[in-house]
């Protein structure tokens, strides 16, 4: 029967570089049952960067980077010889298990992430995490926003009025009201990303009698992201 499984050796092309996305599955529906603190909730997050944090130590791609329920895994060195079903069957097993095991709650119904793939090249590569950025970006204002309007009208009616605002309107509404998106932390505006720094230790040589320096390198958890562009990911290895 080893021949009905038509999909198992299909594989990304080798020396490809490629970024595995993973989203969580009714989230919202989640978000309700955990009773999450709106506009964002601090246990939510940490949870995020622990199992961005594991994703990293167990499959070893070059960055990663979340906000809200999304994570984008980038990937020179692809798992499992770049075969999809199991890339994109693994990762998302493991981050789905990864998020229970780091929450520690009795869940009403089992969380779940789903999983794709998206070939890149180098030039692609800023272009796609400013994309995810500015998504971070919109969802920072709207639920703000929204978090705002429910203070002021009915649930149906915030819905409403948020519906038909631009992101600068809702922006200047919370600024005319003593919200300055400006103020708040940074990787609510901008997310989280996990990439490998180089610390300097010194330590003493006995044989040559004298201090010697070197670099380790250490997985990073990122708070303060800037706004993304090429010059970030050259700074991180990332791109040459």
């Amino acid at each position: 029967m080893k021949e009905f499984e038509v999909y198992s050796s299909l594989k990304v092309p080798k020396n490809s570089r490629v970024i595995v996305r993973l989203d969580g599955r009714a989230f919202h529906k989640l978000a309700k049952d955990l009773d999450l603190v709106k506009p964002y909730d601090e246990k939510f997050y940490q949870v995020m960067a622990r199992v961005c944090e594991g994703l990293f130590k167990e499959f070893s791609p070059s960055f990663v980077y979340t906000f809200s329920d999304e994570i984008s895994l980038l990937f020179d060195n692809l798992p499992f010889d770049g075969r999809i079903e199991k890339i994109d069957s693994v990762l998302a097993g493991f981050t789905s298990s990864s998020f229970v095991m780091n929450y520690d709650v009795d869940f009403k119904k089992p969380p779940a992430f789903d999983s794709r793939i998206i070939p890149v090249n180098d030039g692609d590569i800023p272009d796609y995490f400013k994309w995810r950025q500015d998504e971070s970006w919109m969802n920072c204002v709207n639920s703000h926003g929204i978090s705002y309007l429910k203070t002021k009208y009915s649930n149906n009616e915030a819905n409403d009025k948020i519906n038909g605002m631009k992101l600068n309107e809702i922006h200047e509404l919370l600024f005319q009201n003593g919200i300055n998106l400006n103020d708040i932390e940074t990787y609510k505006k901008r997310g989280i990303g996990i990439y490998r720094k180089n610390k300097k230790v010194v330590g003493f040589n006995k044989k040559e009698n004298k201090n010697q320096t070197s670099y380790r390198s250490y997985v990073f958890t990122d708070w303060e992201l800037p706004i993304f562009n090429e010059d970030f990911f050259k700074g991180i290895g990332v791109l040459k």
